[in-house]
């Protein structure tokens, strides 16, 4: 019992260790990761705090699974390539998802360390064996399945959809993912910045994939290139819809048609996936303002104020209408905005645009909000304060209040439920569709979410197409 409790009191003095980072004055002018990675020295110290609980609540609060203490232990004994194994039988983006997850308020927010001091840093640990996996690992991959001689289609590659096709490769079946754009990953790399997430991570796991035997056929829009039902009638017995949610929500307000007003789907694709921001190397055109206003407070919002910097912007500015208590960003991305020095304008919404004589957008009019009563989200409602106008000075505004369902393959697929929004109505408990043979997740299901829960239905359908492919509907 004496050695046990000495165990116990030497864990409880180990602090959560530090993740590095670029300084933020540097970061705030290139492009490459923000965070530095651990050492295999920091990692065994950090796993060191798991009290490897009999009844983990970690595992309760990840979406796909993980065993949790598991991977964490194996580190512990310093057995990196037997943990990033480990973590494959659960996951097959652990790279992914160790930078961009939001583990405070899954798996992180169920820690029991975290009760009396700071949780485990599970996501940074997740992050350490992925990328020693990359670096120094055989390349071997894991087992799979005798195959089954079924087909799978699986329409978008984000992480619903990568999600997808590494469960169904690994158990046996031949799984073919149709992508919109020229390159894989759907959200991962149109959507997420490089100092996030860089793009070759994303290629590095998208290629696993590959070598496990999963084809990607990209510049295919099905709906336009290839319908549903052709998809069946060239032998796929089972298809999963994870299109994403990437229809640009604007703001329809006077002058919203100014230049220089950007949707942050349009804004970020062209930095990230087009590579704007290595022009000239890269030709895609893109606005650099010297005074950057973006709308919104979510995740895509930071990434967008972020990305402006980064181009060159002198100011870049977040305009939020609710107050700081109810952004919805993580933490972790508002935190890295302001040291990089993103401001930030909470309780104000815009009532127009101000524009040139040559139609480019140069202010902005602002009201000054309070807040009301809570809405339908359960955040309290802003109400404009009457006679509190104020403008903004802009060249360039990022709209980032959401996004919509692109009803390019619903329209043009019969035998689709949807809801009122457009989005697929799916049976939550299967994933299934009400189209025989067809299954939706994600974005396209949920409209904009976390990658992980993306993730979390990706599995849920994959196995229920498991058992349609073998038991039938």
């Amino acid at each position: 019992m004496a050695e046990k409790a000495t165990k116990k009191e030497k864990r409880e003095k180990i602090p959560r260790q530090p993740m590095a980072e670029q300084e933020p004055k540097v970061r705030a002018k290139n492009f490459d990761e923000v965070p530095l990675g651990y050492s295999p020295e920091k990692a065994i110290k950090e796993a060191q705090r798991c009290l490897q609980c009999k009844k983990p609540g970690c595992v309760a609060g990840c979406p796909v699974e993980i065993d949790i203490p598991g991977f964490i232990q194996l580190i512990k004994e310093e057995k990196f390539t037997e943990s990033i194994r480990h973590i494959w039988q659960k996951n097959s983006l652990p790279a992914v998802c160790g930078r961009v997850c939001p583990q405070e308020i899954q798996c992180e927010g169920l820690c029991i360390v975290g009760k009396k001091g700071e949780p485990v840093a599970i996501g940074n640990l997740e992050r350490f064996v992925a990328d020693w996996e990359r670096e120094n690992g055989t390349g071997a991959l894991p087992p799979k399945a005798d195959p089954t001689g079924k087909k799978v289609a699986v329409v978008g590659s984000g992480p619903a959809g990568l999600t997808v096709a590494g469960d169904l490769i690994a158990k046996g079946h031949e799984v073919t993912v149709f992508e919109a754009f020229h390159k894989s990953g759907g959200v991962l790399v149109y959507g997420i910045p490089e100092f996030r997430l860089p793009k070759d991570i994303v290629a590095q796991e998208v290629n696993f994939l590959e070598r496990l035997g999963v084809k990607i056929e990209c510049n295919q829009v099905v709906g336009r290139t290839v319908t549903i039902d052709e998809l069946f009638e060239e032998g796929y017995q089972a298809v999963f819809i994870g299109v994403g949610a990437g229809l640009p929500v604007l703001l329809d307000v006077p002058g919203k048609n100014l230049i220089g007003i950007y949707s942050a789907n349009e804004y970020l694709t062209r930095s990230n996936l087009m590579k704007a921001y290595l022009f000239p190397e890269y030709d895609t055109p893109i606005i650099q303002g010297k005074n950057v206003v973006t709308l919104g407070a979510g995740n895509v919002a930071m990434d967008s104020a972020r990305t402006a910097l980064r181009l060159g912007a002198k100011n870049s500015r977040i305009v939020y209408r609710r107050s700081r208590a109810e952004v919805p960003a993580r933490g972790a991305e508002v935190h890295h905005a302001e040291e990089e020095g993103v401001e930030f304008f909470f309780l104000a919404a815009p009532t127009k645009f101000i524009g040139d004589d040559k139609g480019r957008v140069i202010g902005m009019e602002c009201l000054k909000m309070e807040l009301g009563e809570p809405d339908a989200s359960g955040r309290r409602r802003p109400v404009a304060i009457e006679g509190s106008e104020f403008e903004l000075e802009c060249d360039l505004v990022i709209v980032a209040v959401g996004t919509g369902a692109n009803p390019i393959l619903t329209q043009s697929t019969d035998g689709l439920s949807l809801n009122k929004w457009g989005y697929i109505d799916v049976d939550d408990k299967t994933a299934k569709t009400t189209k025989k043979g067809v299954w939706a997740g994600g974005d396209i299901v949920t409209g904009s979410a976390t990658v992980i829960l993306a993730m979390g239905a990706g599995r849920i359908a994959a196995n229920s197409m498991h058992d349609f492919l073998t038991l039938g509907w």
